[in-house]
């Protein structure tokens, strides 16, 4: 298997855990403007490697599957010229930063019967698996009601000193960076958001003064630096929220609701799951977190779940979502994560944004037709 790369960002290092020559499988190719990256891809997957800035380039090698993790605002431009070409794509979430856009790529995925695979790592997340696997055994009955609340100490590093900061090339956070959660709570709650409506607001990095000159390089880096007033390089235009709050009513009745704040000390997710018969909470999302568990009526829950230490990025979930995006390329058959669910995550994101710059209305959520549901339910077949 010949595996090509497009982006070597923030997410670029996930495609070095497809490198496996013991197995056959090789990182061959390299799609990314920045020639500074060059030299670290071939140190990592070998000196003969392809490089060039050019991605429909890349799209000529002779290859059996691509990471496609490149910037979000060129997620569309790049799955569909993969998929055109018949090679099956891993696509970073989110999808795309516009609903059109997704719609678009899953269209042309089922055109062109090309394997479409959406990184929507949270779905291996030992946390969020545990809660999936009490919820299908009934443990607390039916879900009811459920909550998201999402602290972000590294929103300024990670989002306000790079492109995620304008609207233009992300859409807003609660897309991009809630892309993960929404799509937690929909697996979770068993059902996609069928109307949203949302507040929020640009209250700390929108002042803040030390900014890059426009056109002036920077690589994101994850720090230390606290308050977020102390933080330098930051992008030159600013215009998405560091705060949000969106409710959801879910198309199988399913009330829920996520929020996200970007300049908070600490770094973790908190979700709540209500049912009829109890209710599970996580106290931390990786390794060394507890779920807990309640279905009797007193304060210390029935049952705690200790998640247990794993290898590799993000508790181990990265490894988990390569390995499957591999079988899927060899194989094909259903997956756990999902271009459909993926879609509606954006789709329930971007609805959300209008509503927070909206003046807080009331926004229904497009539906997807039927048959491209029915196409990538069954497998892509």
């Amino acid at each position: 298997m010949r595996i090509g790369v497009v982006g070597m960002g923030l997410r670029g290092g996930l495609a070095f855990l497809a490198h496996r020559p013991e197995q056959d499988i090789r990182v061959v190719a390299l799609a990314d403007p920045d020639e500074s990256v060059y030299a670290r891809f071939r140190e990592k997957v070998g000196d003969d490697a392809y490089v060039t800035d050019d991605v429909r380039r890349l799209a000529e090698q002779r290859l059996d599957a691509v990471f496609v993790l490149s910037p979000d605002d060129l997620h569309e431009e790049h799955a569909c010229l993969f998929l055109e070409a018949g090679i099956p794509v891993y696509l970073e979430k989110p999808m795309a930063i516009t609903i059109e856009g997704c719609d678009r790529i899953l269209q042309t995925a089922m055109r062109t019967k090309t394997r479409l695979y959406l990184g929507h790592n949270m779905r291996h997340f030992q946390v969020v698996r545990k809660m999936k696997e009490w919820i299908d055994k009934g443990m607390i009955g039916s879900v009811k009601t459920a909550w998201c609340r999402h602290f972000v100490s590294y929103g300024g590093d990670a989002y306000f000193c790079d492109w995620h900061a304008e609207r233009r090339r992300s859409t807003g956070l609660l897309l991009q960076k809630g892309a993960h959660d929404i799509d937690v709570l929909h697996w979770l709650c068993g059902g996609y958001s069928r109307q949203v409506v949302g507040m929020g607001d640009l209250m700390v990095y929108g002042d803040l003064p030390h900014r890059r000159q426009p056109g002036e390089k920077h690589r994101v880096q994850f720090t230390d630096i606290w308050p977020p007033k102390n933080l330098r390089n930051l992008n030159p235009v600013i215009d998405v929220e560091d705060v949000n709050l969106m409710l959801m009513r879910l198309d199988n009745g399913v009330l829920a609701s996520y929020q996200q704040c970007m300049f908070t000390p600490d770094a973790w997710r908190n979700y709540t799951i209500i049912g009829d018969e109890g209710r599970i909470e996580n106290f931390g999302d990786s390794p060394g977190s507890k779920v807990c568990l309640w279905d009797v009526r007193r304060q210390e829950p029935t049952l705690t779940y200790d998640v247990p230490h794993a290898t590799g990025g993000h508790g181990g979930s990265d490894t988990l979502i390569v390995e499957e995006f591999l079988r899927f390329v060899r194989e094909g058959g259903k997956t756990d994560t999902s271009p459909v669910a993926a879609r509606m995550a954006v789709a329930a994101g971007y609805m959300a944004t209008c509503s927070v710059r909206g003046g807080a209305q009331p926004q229904d959520v497009p539906a997807l037709d039927p048959e491209v549901v029915r196409y990538f339910d069954e497998g892509q077949v």
